[in-house]
C-alpha cells in the first residue's frame, strides 16, 4: 500500500536507495545518511527538564468567541464581529478574523488595511494567501500602478507574474517583453491572464523559430498534442512538416522503420529520431536497438545525446529480460556514467546469481557510488561467493566491519553476517530551553497549534510548513520535539528530515498509538514490533492520512481491503471514515498483516512485500525465478524500487522499535534466513 497525503507539504525527491535508509510515506521520502557510532552515542537522551514548556493559557472561552465571531463575519454582523474581536486580542487565530474581514471588503479595494496585514503577519500563510487574492483583484479592476507596488517576483504563479508583465508593459515599461519567453516557453498552455501579454510580445516580433521548435518539442514530449497541434500550425515550411513527423513519431514510433524519411542531417531531425527511439523502447527495446545502430551509423548526434539514447535503450532491454543485447550494447562504453543502469546490470547478475558478471558490473559502477554501504555490502557478499579473500587491501571481513558500523539496512545484515549487536546511535541535538521556548512562541507555531487542537490538520499543516520552511537547522528541531510533545508525529518526522538531523530516534521512531497496537498484536500474533515499523513507513503515525489510490489512515488500507478484513474477522465496519480511526485502523491493518503474513509461512519479508504491492504481485515474483534465491538477493532485486525501499525500511524499522521499546528484534529471523525465496 502506498502512503501519499492529499497535502503534501514537501516535494517528494527521487533518490537510490544507496547509503540511506528511506521511508516512502506521507512525510516524503526520508533519506538517512551513514550514521556510525561515537564516543557521543551513548548520551542519555536529554531530559524533559531541557526543554521549556509554556505555561497552558485556557483558551476555552476564547474558543467560544472565535466561532462566535467567524459566524458573525459570515452574517456580515458587523457591530457583534467588533465586540467579539475585543476579547481575542492574544488569541492565536486573531488573523483569521482579519483576513477573512479584509477578504469581505477586497472589491471595495481596502488598499491600507491589505497593506497593514501583510506588514503585521510577514511570512505567513495568511499573507500569502492575501496577496494572491489582492494581486487578483487589483488585475481584474486594472489597477496597474498598484499592481506594481505590491507584485513580488517569489509567489511563484504564472497567472500573477503575466499581470506583472502586463503591469509593467501598461505603465511603460517595455523591457517587460525581456522577461516573457520562459512564461511563454513552457509544454502546457499558461493560464488567460497571460494572453494579452503573449499577443503584445509575438506582435512585437519577439518570437523566433527556434522559440517555436523548442516549445513544440516540450509539448509533444509531455503529451499535450492539442498544444503541439497548435504551435506547429504558427509555423512556415519546412519547419512545419519537420513539427507533423515529430507528432506522427509521438503516436506511431514505428515509423522510424521508414528510414527514407527519416535522412534528413539537421539537429530537428535528430531531436525526433532519438525521442522516437526512446519511445519505441518503451514498447519493444530490441526493435529500437536494431534502428538505432542504424541511426547510429548515419546521423551526427552529439556524444552526451548518443550516450543517454544508448543507456535508454540498455535499461528497457534489461526491464524486457534482454541482458546479452543490453551488455552487448554498452560494451563499447569504456566508462558507463549511469549509476541507475549500472546498478540494475548488477542486480540482474544477482538474480541470474551469476556471481562473476555482477561482481564486474559493481566495479564498473562510479567511485562514489562503490563506497555507499548497499555495494560495500554487496561487494562483501559476492566476494564470498566467489571466494575472494582479498582486493585493494580489503577482506570480506574488512568490508563487512566498515558496513556494520551504520544503522542501515545493509548495516544490520552486515552485523548478523558477523555476530555484532547493531549500532543505533540515539543522540538527540542539545536544544537549550531558551531556544525550545523561542520556537514554541513563535507566532506560526502557536497558530499551528491551536488549529491542531481545534481538529484542522490541514489548516494546522499549512501554518507550519509556512513558519519552519525559514527556521535554521537547530530552530527545525525544536519544533519538531514540540509536534511530537503535542502528538502530532507526522511533522516531529519531517522536522528531522528537514534538519537532516537523523540521530534523534525518539522523535523519529515515536511509540505512538501503542494501546491500540497492543490490543491487535495481542488479537493476531502479529509482533507488536512489526506493526509499529509499518504504520511508521505507511503514514508516519498521521491518523487523517490518504492516498491518491485512496487508502486511509495510519496502515493506509484500502476500504475495498478494510470491508473484507472485518468481514472476515467480525469487526464492525460501517464505511471508509472508520479507517481514520486510529483504533479501528490498526484493528483491521493489523489483521490484514497477519492474513499476509498466514499466506507466506509467516515471512516478514514477503508479508511486506505484500502489504506494499499486493500478495498477487509477490507470488509473480516468487513463480518467475527460474532458481531460488537467498532473502537478501530476493530482496535487493524486486523489480519495484518503492518495494524494495518498502521492505528494507520495515525490517530496519522493526529493529529500532525493538530498541525504543526494549524488546530486542532479531533483523532477520532463523526462519526468514534459511528459506530461499
Amino acid at each position: 500500500m502506498r502512503a501519499w497525503l492529499l497535502f503534501a507539504l514537501r516535494p517528494i525527491s527521487a533518490g537510490v536507495f544507496g547509503s540511506f535508509l528511506m521511508v516512502s510515506s506521507a512525510v516524503g521520502v526520508e533519506k538517512e545518511p551513514v550514521v556510525a557510532p561515537s564516543p557521543a552515542a551513548s548520551e542519555a537522551v536529554a531530559s524533559e527538564t531541557t526543554i521549556a514548556t509554556l505555561v497552558q493559557v485556557d483558551r476555552t472561552e476564547q474558543r467560544k468567541n472565535y466561532a462566535a465571531a467567524k459566524t458573525a463575519l459570515n452574517r456580515r454582523q458587523v457591530q457583534t464581529y467588533k465586540k467579539l474581536i475585543a476579547t481575542l486580542e492574544d488569541y492565536p487565530l486573531l488573523p483569521y478574523l482579519e483576513y477573512q474581514d479584509i477578504g469581505n471588503r477586497l472589491n471595495t479595494l481596502p488598499k491600507a488595511d491589505v497593506a497593514a496585514f501583510l506588514s503585521e503577519y510577514p511570512d505567513s500563510y495568511l499573507s500569502d494567501r492575501l496577496l494572491h487574492r489582492w494581486l487578483r483583484t487589483l488585475a481584474s479592476r486594472q489597477q496597474w500602478q498598484d499592481y506594481n507596488t505590491f507584485y513580488n517576483a517569489e509567489l511563484n504563479d504564472a497567472e500573477l507574474a503575466c499581470n506583472s508583465l502586463r503591469a509593467r508593459l501598461e505603465t511603460g515599461d517595455e523591457t517587460a517583453y525581456e522577461d516573457v519567453a520562459p512564461l511563454w516557453n513552457i509544454a502546457e498552455s499558461q493560464s488567460k491572464a497571460c494572453d494579452p501579454v503573449f499577443t503584445r510580445w509575438i506582435t512585437a516580433g519577439k518570437l523566433t523559430p527556434a522559440l517555436l521548435w523548442e516549445r513544440h518539442s516540450k509539448a509533444v514530449q509531455a503529451g499535450n498534442t492539442g498544444l503541439a497541434g497548435y504551435l506547429s500550425r504558427q509555423m512556415a515550411e519546412p519547419q512545419k512538416k519537420l513539427a507533423l513527423l515529430f507528432q506522427e513519431v509521438r503516436l506511431n514510433p514505428r515509423i522510424l522503420a521508414q528510414t527514407s524519411r527519416f535522412s534528413t542531417q539537421s539537429s530537428e531531425m535528430q531531436e525526433i529520431i532519438l525521442y522516437g527511439l526512446q519511445r519505441l523502447a518503451l514498447q519493444d527495446a530490441s526493435k529500437a536497438l536494431t534502428l538505432w545502430q542504424g541511426y547510429d551509423a548515419q546521423q551526427l548526434f552529439e556524444d552526451s545525446k548518443r550516450l543517454e539514447t544508448q543507456y535508454h535503450i540498455a535499461t528497457r532491454l534489461l526491464r524486457q529480460d534482454n541482458q546479452d543485447a543490453a551488455e552487448s550494447l554498452l560494451s563499447s562504453i569504456s566508462q558507463i556514467t549511469s549509476t541507475d543502469l549500472t546498478e540494475a546490470l548488477i542486480r540482474d547478475s544477482l538474480r541470474k546469481q551469476d556471481w562473476e558478471k555482477a561482481y564486474n558490473w559493481l566495479t564498473r559502477l562510479p567511485v562514489e557510488a562503490q563506497q555507499t554501504e548497499r555495494w560495500l555490502y554487496w561487494r562483501a557478499r559476492i566476494m564470498e561467493e566467489l571466494d575472494i579473500k582479498e582486493v585493494d587491501g580489503q577482506s570480506v571481513q574488512s568490508l563487512y566491519n566498515r558496513v556494520a558500523a551504520t544503522r542501515s539496512f545493509y548495516g544490520f545484515l552486515s552485523a548478523d553476517k558477523l555476530g555484532y549487536e547493531y549500532r543505533l546511535v540515539d543522540k538527540p541535538m542539545l536544544i537549550s530551553p531558551e531556544l525550545q521556548s523561542q520556537v514554541e512562541q513563535a507566532a506560526g507555531v502557536q497558530r499551528a497549534r491551536e488549529l491542531y487542537i481545534l481538529g484542522d490538520i490541514y489548516g494546522a499543516s499549512r501554518e507550519w510548513f509556512h513558519t519552519t520552511r525559514r527556521m535554521k537547522t537547530d530552530e527545525i528541531v525544536a519544533a519538531g520535539r514540540l509536534a511530537d510533545r503535542w502528538g502530532w508525529h507526522r511533522q516531529g518526522i519531517q522536522a528531522m528530515i528537514d534538519a537532516e538531523y537523523w540521530d534523534d530516534l525518539q522523535v523519529r521512531f515515536p511509540l505512538a498509538y501503542q494501546e491500540h497496537v497492543a490490543t491487535a498484536a495481542k488479537a493476531t500474533s502479529v509482533n507488536p514490533l512489526l506493526l509499529l515499523a509499518i504504520a511508521r513507513q505507511e503514514s508516519a503515525f498521521s491518523p487523517d492520512a490518504r492516498s491518491p489510490a485512496g487508502a486511509l489512515g495510519l496502515m493506509q488500507l484500502m476500504p475495498a481491503t478494510a470491508l473484507h478484513t472485518a468481514k472476515r474477522a467480525g469487526i464492525a465496519y460501517s464505511n471508509k471514515h472508520d479507517l481514520l480511526k486510529p483504533e479501528k485502523n490498526i484493528a483491521l491493518g493489523s489483521r490484514y498483516l497477519n492474513q499476509l503474513l498466514n499466506q507466506f509461512n509467516g515471512n516478514r519479508i514477503l508479508a511486506a512485500a505484500a502489504y506494499n504491492a499486493g500478495p498477487t504481485r509477490v507470488k509473480q515474483w516468487l513463480s518467475k525465478e527460474d532458481a531460488k534465491l537467498p532473502y537478501d538477493v530476493w530482496i535487493e532485486t524486486i523489480p519495484f524500487h518503492e518495494t524494495r525501499g518498502y521492505v528494507q525500511n520495515v525490517l530496519s524499522f522493526s529493529v529500532i522499535y525493538g530498541y525504543r521499546t526494549g524488546e530486542k528484534q532479531p533483523f532477520i529471523t532463523p526462519l526468514e534466513a534459511n528459506n530461499s525465496l
